[in-house]
């Protein structure tokens, strides 16, 4: 009996996707766990896999195909055994997407034919998302490559393997996804000509930011709190710690901001919660989310339980989910549960800025960059290294009180960063 292959909810707040690409075709034998296409969604591309094995009965949705709502079918699958005459009366339901084009009609011998799939689907080349992305731009072909991955798939560390060794270069060729287009167009697509406008459409990740924010905006209680930080001593913690001998890592200011907000929170509690109607909710673990720019837009990977970390730890964590977040390549719960988060814009030179709280989360701390500043110690005027830092909150949950006293334990790890290590 034909069972249909709906658009996944793919994260908790995901309400349509884009079908970037099919890699399977009409007539294809799947078994359960094979990769069937490629969906993005408002954060990153995700592999949809087949839950159960069979033949792909008819594909519903094109490639490219945008706005694609959570539930709507978007493939039929047949049972092993079944044939295209089984399709026959079947309707998915709930309504279903307009299909793509029809195949002509079926030979004399009464076989149904397959629908020809786009060139990039019929190679059926298996790859996860980043490894293609990692190829596109490297200009490799990826039929060329040997997938280590499950089934075969080619995988990040298989392309990273074959720009060492030199693999043959892929052909240059259109893109087929109109979605991948859009999500690069900001920072790839040439400018128009003078006095002349254009309509950048709206990738699935800026409309999410565009509504959350809004929502934000509209029904949380904003109120703002900011101190000056002297980093000096934070400035040479660190350059001791990146030219020691033997390092194996660098640490960022930003890591530092990031240890030092998760001790903050571990020592206030009250602020590691969120507004619900029920009641409070305070969080057991502190779990830091960091804003990362990409050319789609802003996403926030999670540092779990980053209170227990070492700088070293959440360096290297940093590092690693900063990389795949520009690349598309994290996983729903790699961005997703933060109770706290941090918006970085000092590397911009940006001097003070408000960010806006993510829902659910009660806070956000929004940090600027260090410039010498004119500071009185002791009684003389003197030149330090001063970084203005805003604290968002949702008044419901966080009271000014409790605001200022995170901020204060948080000036505190950061102006003395030895304590960070204790």
């Amino acid at each position: 009996m034909p069972t249909t292959v709906a658009m996944p909810a793919l994260s908790p707040t995901m309400t349509e996707g884009t079908l970037a690409r099919w890699l399977v075709r009409e007539g294809d034998s799947v078994s359960a766990g094979d990769v069937i296409a490629e969906i993005e969604t408002d954060k990153a591309a995700m592999e949809l896999e087949a839950v159960d094995g069979g033949l792909v009965g008819r594909l519903l949705v094109a490639e490219g195909t945008e706005g694609v709502p959570v539930n709507q079918p978007i493939a039929v699958m047949l049972e092993e055994g079944e044939d295209a005459s089984a399709l026959d009366g079947f309707r998915p339901a709930p309504e279903a997407a307009p299909p793509m084009p029809a195949p002509p009609p079926a030979a004399a011998s009464g076989s149904a034919p397959r629908q020809g799939p786009p060139e990039s689907s019929a190679r059926r080349v298996f790859a996860s998302p980043l490894a293609r992305r990692m190829a596109e731009r490297a200009g490799l072909d990826l039929s060329a490559i040997q997938g280590t991955g499950p089934h075969g798939r080619i995988v990040k560390a298989d392309v990273e393997a074959a720009l060492s060794e030199g693999s043959p270069q892929a052909a240059p060729a259109p893109r087929v996804a109109a979605s991948r287009v859009a999500m690069e167009a900001p920072s790839r697509a040439p400018s128009p000509p003078a006095g002349e406008s254009e309509i950048v459409p709206h990738t699935a990740m800026r409309k999410a930011i565009a509504r959350r924010l809004s929502e934000s905006k509209r029904t949380v209680p904003h109120f703002y709190l900011t101190v000056d930080c002297d980093i000096d001593r934070l400035l040479a913690m660190r350059r001791e710690f990146n030219e020691r001998d033997g390092a194996d890592y660098r640490i960022s200011v930003n890591d530092f901001v990031v240890r030092a907000a998760a001790l903050a929170l571990r020592e206030t509690p009250d602020a590691n919660a969120s507004w619900s109607d029920e009641g409070m909710i305070r969080y057991g673990s502190v779990d830091v989310s960091v804003a990362v720019a990409t050319d789609a837009g802003l996403i926030a990977p999670v540092v779990r339980n980053a209170d227990r970390k070492g700088l070293g730890e959440i360096s290297a964590e940093m590092k690693d989910l900063a990389a795949r977040a520009r690349d598309g390549g994290l996983l729903p719960e790699e961005y997703q549960g933060g109770t706290f988060s941090i918006s970085n814009l000092g590397m911009f030179g940006v001097r003070e800025f408000s960010a806006i709280v993510n829902p659910p989360q009660s806070a956000i701390l929004a940090v600027g960059a260090g410039e010498p500043r004119p500071v009185v110690r002791d009684g003389a005027l003197n030149v330090a290294t001063v970084a203005s830092c805003t604290l968002s909150c949702d008044h419901r949950v966080v009271d000014g009180a409790v605001g200022a006293r995170l901020l204060a334990v948080f000036k505190g790890f950061v102006e003395n960063p030895l304590t960070m290590l204790l």
